[in-house]
């Protein structure tokens, strides 16, 4: 029986009840292939909960495809899951050019102060309120594309999202000061 590919968000972290949705199983069924395959190992934040990353979320898809789809057994699929994770691991591309990275900020203009802006000052012989800067111009103008602009909207969720978890966090270290004392 074949089951639709699941579209995994633009996210860093994964709570376990979303991880349950987007594999398709209850959470003692993921917290059970927790304890039998040692590749699915997600992280636990300081109140103790579950936060999967992606790669463990891929891994959860590919555990279910192996024991409801190919019908394997727990030890089988593990072996085959390891055999796949170790040729994963073993190709690595190799360029005899470096990759070019494109550029996608504009970089700052910066002052360049003259020697007549240190004139006199008894110290430096600079005051500060007639110091005259000068800023260079960019070479070129930065285009935003639609593909920066996709980049920068999940940078932009990717830093809320984070954000968010240090809020949380933080409000859970008071929550358990408090109870503590």
């Amino acid at each position: 029986m074949g089951y639709p590919a699941a579209v995994i968000p633009e996210k860093i972290f994964f709570k376990i009840g979303e991880v349950c949705d987007l594999v398709g199983v209850q959470a003692h069924v993921l917290r059970y292939w927790e304890t039998e395959f040692n590749m699915l190992s997600p992280q636990k934040n300081r109140s103790g909960q579950r936060t999967y990353r992606r790669r463990d979320v891929e891994i959860a898809l590919r555990i279910k495809e192996l024991l409801y789809d190919e019908m394997f057994t727990i030890a089988g699929a593990k072996k085959k899951l390891q055999s796949e994770l170790r040729e994963q691991s073993r190709l690595k591309i190799v360029t005899s050019e470096p990759l070019q990275r494109e550029v996608i900020l504009q970089p700052v203009p910066t002052i360049q102060p003259t020697e007549e802006d240190f004139e006199d000052d008894p110290i430096y012989e600079e005051d500060f309120d007639e110091v005259e800067m000068t800023l260079e111009e960019p070479e070129m103008p930065l285009e935003m594309n639609s593909e920066r602009r996709e980049a920068l909207k999940s940078l932009a969720s990717q830093l809320l999202e984070l954000s968010e978890m240090v809020r949380k966090s933080k409000l859970d270290d008071e929550h358990f000061r408090l109870r503590k004392y």
